[in-house]
């Protein structure tokens, strides 16, 4: 194996700037009331830092994992050598927010990866805490999506490297705080008024917005949706999992699709569905999906969807 260039855990070292902008946001939504932000639970916050806190201390692990994968590859199957470079960097932000956008796209349609991922959508709430409550499980499975980069030639370090700029450039955009970016960098970033539509329970934004930075990739595979003042956003989940114990959020999906799958009577075929099918959907046709409730809101509140 060749000698590997150092790179440093970001993540770490932002932990003191996510404390003091939770001070910040804390201090503005309390001090100044306003009417237009939900502004923090304090259980339901305490939640979402223990969540993210779990994230970090498994993340010590799953690391471990990703990196032997991504480095099985880039030493014994990579088609190219691509040199570590400010140009090569370039290329590596748009290939890596190109993953991230299928991932997370992937994660709200498939419900083995919403098991993991409905963690981060649980709160009904709706501030930079949120960016903190992480899944425990994730990440021992969901870098697949990222297994084509080493595969071309990027370093695993370069890519360790920015999937957590990409994280960390997430944070900043779960608040109610900011409005509206300037409309140049709204039409290409995403934004906190893109982003909480993602976080929304409204028919009309479910599964909408799924972008990491660049918000053009819902644009160009028509999975946008602005947020609009006629329909305010409602946080939380189509049904909420009602409750702050971290170990419940971190698990209570996996248990309930393991349920679906393996209880009653049903063919190994439909048994199998309950693990690739996305959340809502019933082998008996009972069931509801997010575009089957996006649909039928839109039927008689057509004038509303931009």
């Amino acid at each position: 194996m060749m000698q590997d260039p150092e790179f440093p855990n970001i993540i770490l070292f932002a932990i003191p700037f996510f404390v003091l902008a939770l001070a910040i946001e804390l201090y503005i939504t309390t001090r100044k009331r306003w009417k237009a932000v939900k502004g923090y639970e304090v259980k339901d916050a305490f939640s979402s830092i223990a969540m993210g806190l779990g994230n970090v201390f498994i993340g010590f692990l799953s690391k471990i994992i990703v990196l032997w994968a991504f480095y099985l590859i880039y030493e014994n199957f990579r088609l190219f050598t691509i040199p570590i470079a400010w140009w090569s960097f370039v290329l590596l932000f748009f290939a890596d927010d190109f993953s991230y956008y299928w991932f997370h796209r992937i994660s709200h349609q498939c419900r083995f990866f919403w098991a993991s991922h409905v963690v981060h959508h649980s709160s009904k709430y709706y501030n930079l805490s949120t960016a903190l409550r992480q899944t425990w499980s994730g990440g021992f499975f969901s870098f697949v999506f990222w297994l084509w980069l080493p595969l071309v030639g990027f370093h695993p370090g370069m890519i360790m490297l920015q999937m957590a700029i990409s994280l960390l450039y997430q944070f900043w955009i779960h608040t109610e705080t900011i409005q509206k970016m300037p409309t140049w960098f709204e039409a290409v970033m995403n934004t906190p008024s893109h982003h909480r539509v993602h976080h929304a329970s409204n028919p009309l934004y479910l599964d909408r917005n799924h972008a990491g930075i660049l918000i053009i990739w819902d644009k160009l595979f028509g999975t946008f949706q602005p947020e609009i003042t006629e329909e305010k956003v409602v946080y939380g989940l189509v049904k909420n999992i009602g409750t702050f114990n971290p170990i419940k959020i971190a698990f209570v999906e996996w248990i309930n699709m393991f349920k679906d799958s393996f209880s009653g009577h049903k063919s190994i075929k439909n048994r199998l569905l309950y693990l690739v099918k996305p959340p809502g959907w019933k082998h008996d046709g009972s069931g509801k999906i997010s575009d089957d409730l996006r649909q039928e809101w839109l039927k008689t509140n057509q004038h509303l969807k931009t």
